[in-house]
């Protein structure tokens, strides 16, 4: 028995510590070259190259290094019938949340105008007012609930958005309400999932559905927008700003106008830290269940990439 980590260098690092120092006694394959690979039964992936899992003829578990299995699922020689799990963490919501608190924080206090006043040596002092806001977390599944329901704790005016109705502390809509919660909002949050369904979601059609003057945050997946349409948006101010962790292509090609653009605050898709630790115990005990017949824990519908 063995286990494999297939993912770039930094993450392969610390989860191969990990896995060292909690479970000695497995031997572990550092990508997916190997001369036994009937021998790996675990895989632990992130982004991995097409073809990469279908030589291990025995393997029981692929596991996703982090919250999303997109990058598994496009790989269309994937093994069949063979269990996915994801990394679900208190920690990576608590990660998530902070982030977005950090990014309505921003936005709410004016800090960036206080920045530039800052370049020019200028007191600006109570000519910037607190903004009054009204919050949508589109997606509000085990990351966006928790920043939907510390927002709402902290005094703001949140709504909800999630495919399947759920009882909440604030207004919530579900499948068929969402022109109804576009347009309650002036912050758009956007922690969906990677699907068919929400490719390209953010884009023209659905900018000019609100009814004011919109912030946007998104830190689900860069194909969940379109990022000529957010500049479009900016432009002709349906959208007040933006504040992006992922994009169509990562890293973001210099060539892109969105590291210049005024309206636009960039980070490197790391919105969402995940804890190795936790995670390979996460691996640990789902590979524990599927040998004793079990179901493991966080485990993937394919159908719904979630």
């Amino acid at each position: 028995m063995r286990f494999a980590i297939i993912a770039p260098p930094i993450p392969t690092q610390k989860w191969k510590e990990n896995l060292e120092e909690i479970a000695p006694q497995i031997p572990l394959l550092i990508g997916s070259e190997t001369d036994t690979p009937e021998d790996i039964e675990c895989a632990m992936v992130w982004k991995q190259p097409k073809n990469s899992l279908k030589k291990f003829k025995n393997l029981k578990l692929i596991f996703s290094m982090g919250a999303g299995v997109d990058h598994i699922l496009s790989d269309d020689t994937l093994p069949k019938n063979i269990p996915i799990c994801r990394v679900v963490d208190p920690m990576m919501a608590f990660s998530m949340t902070n982030y977005i608190l950090m990014a309505v924080l921003n936005h709410q206090r004016s800090f960036y105008d206080f920045q530039k006043a800052q370049q020019h040596k200028h007191w600006a002092q109570f000519e910037f007012d607190e903004r009054a806001l009204k919050i949508g977390v589109l997606g509000t599944g085990h990351l966006g609930m928790d920043a939907a329901n510390k927002l709402n704790h902290l005094g703001f005016s949140v709504f909800g958005y999630s495919n399947t109705p759920k009882e909440t502390s604030f207004p919530s809509y579900s499948e068929g309400e969402l022109d109804l919660f576009l347009s309650k909002i002036n912050v758009l949050i956007c922690t969906v999932p990677y699907t068919p369904k929400t490719h390209g979601l953010l884009n023209t059609t659905l900018f000019e559905k609100l009814k004011h003057p919109t912030y946007l945050i998104n830190v689900s997946r860069g194909a969940v927008q379109v990022e000529k349409d957010i500049l479009s948006a900016l432009d002709s101010n349906l959208l007040t700003g933006a504040f992006l962790d992922v994009f169509e292509q990562e890293p973001l090609p210099q060539s892109s106008p969105l590291w210049h653009h005024p309206k636009v605050q960039i980070t490197p898709h790391v919105a969402s830290l995940t804890y190795p630790r936790e995670s390979v115990l996460q691996v640990l005990e789902s590979f524990d269940l599927v040998k004793k017949g079990l179901p493991p824990r966080f485990q993937v519908d394919p159908k719904r990439m979630y």
